[in-house]
């Protein structure tokens, strides 16, 4: 990270800046119920387009038929949702930051990715508050961006795009289990102001031969674009009963079609080839007698759960035991990953992080363009909630730089 500009951010620091930004951000967005960390992060451009390129490699190698052919065999028979578009429009590809291999720069290693959205709108508004925030402290007056495009006009264009995929905005919802108790509702917020797109519950949309309405000033009102929030995990724990089956020929497009939900997750681990991602192997192909008996260079994951739900950190025999063998398949064993101090507080203490680069791909490109990178700091052993209770200065944050340093990786794949 740039050291320069975090040495300049961490000495003009105060308590009173941080309660500044979370009562702005809350103005704007409502009480956000996640924590947010104190600082951004500050990428030089070199470790930003790392990433970038990282990120692009791994969505080419999955974009083959062939690995196409191979992730749709993830897709639950009850979720297969027709007319699945050739490549998902919003990807997201999870890093841990670590000590560079070869150049003694930082790195990044895969954790997971998802053929899912993300806080796109969210992240675009915070980065914009906190340019205003670094307008006021002395050597950071800076023409600040968080975007990958060469301007913000351009990323906010292409996410626009991506997310309506030419509908009217009055014909597109984003369509979530009971949005306003969702911990991503300021996103909704975010998304609505950005571009006019209405959050709506699944369970109010209504069905009618095969088109969805919803209600809206007494009205009924097509819709013809979903933008997909719902969590599958969420929908099947809590049993909600949808205005339709995703087996339903229906005249609307998503973004990002559902069925990608499944097809890229954790699913592909064991499948990619690249430097950045650590080895992972299915539960189910692996001779667990033949398993070491230290187990602390592991983690176990489960291949679809989202959040890091379910993730064993401290991996031991017994609790590999307890997946059932019929459930193996759905599990991996990967190598353990270890974290590099991406940043320092003013108190010295180091901080590791997990970059999300965020692409997009509008209906109309052949290839996903880079255009967000979400921050989580950490100083648990994994970067939830759960794991840094108490702690200061982790939590969800935003990947900025200077924008004359834009990146020269765009749309490519």
């Amino acid at each position: 990270m740039d050291s320069n500009l975090r040495a300049r951010f961490n000495a003009a620091f105060t308590p009173e800046l941080y309660a500044r930004y979370l009562q702005t951000l809350a103005s704007h967005f409502g009480p956000i119920p996640f924590r947010v960390a104190e600082t951004p992060l500050f990428f030089t451009p070199e470790l930003r387009d790392r990433f970038i390129a990282h990120a692009l490699d791994l969505a080419a190698q999955l974009s083959t038929p062939e690995m196409i052919a191979c992730c749709k065999k993830a897709i639950p028979p009850r979720f297969d949702a027709p007319n699945m578009d050739a490549l998902p429009n919003t990807v997201q590809v999870d890093f841990a930051v670590v000590p560079g291999a070869r150049d003694g720069q930082l790195d990044g290693r895969l954790i997971e990715l998802q053929g899912f959205p993300s806080l796109y709108a969210f992240m675009v508004r915070q980065a914009d508050l906190w340019a205003e925030e670094l307008d006021e402290i002395e050597g950071l007056r800076e023409p600040w961006t968080a975007l990958c495009a060469p301007t913000r006009a351009q990323g906010l264009d292409l996410l626009g795009r991506t997310l309506l995929g030419g509908c009217d905005p009055l014909e597109t919802v984003l369509v979530d289990i009971d949005p306003p108790s969702q911990k991503t509702f300021p996103d909704f917020v975010a998304t609505q102001e950005l571009f006019g797109i209405e959050p709506v519950c699944v369970t109010q949309l209504i069905r009618r031969g095969n088109k969805l309405f919803r209600k809206r000033g007494g009205q009924e009102i097509q819709v013809k674009r979903i933008y997909n929030r719902l969590v599958f995990d969420e929908l099947i724990a809590k049993k909600v009963e949808t205005p339709f089956d995703f087996r339903d020929e229906l005249d609307v497009t998503f973004c990002s079609h559902p069925n990608w939900y499944w097809a890229w997750s954790k699913f592909c681990l064991p499948l990619l080839d690249h430097p950045s991602v650590p080895r992972a192997r299915l539960l189910s192909s692996l001779d667990l007698s033949a398993l070491p008996e230290d187990l602390s260079g592991f983690v176990l994951k489960p291949l679809f759960s989202f959040a890091g739900a379910g993730v064993v950190i401290d991996v031991t025999r017994e609790a590999i035991a307890r997946v059932p063998e019929a459930e193996r398949e759905h599990w991996v064993l990967q190598d353990k990953i270890t974290y590099a101090p991406a940043l320092h507080t003013p108190a010295g203490n180091p901080v590791k992080a997990e970059i999300r680069v965020m692409l997009t791909r509008p209906p109309e490109d052949a290839t996903f363009s880079p255009l967000l990178m979400l921050v989580r700091l950490s100083r648990g052993k994994m970067c939830g909630v759960d794991f840094n209770k108490d702690l200061d200065w982790v939590g969800g944050t935003i990947g900025m730089w200077p924008s004359s340093a834009t990146s020269t990786r765009h749309g490519e794949i």
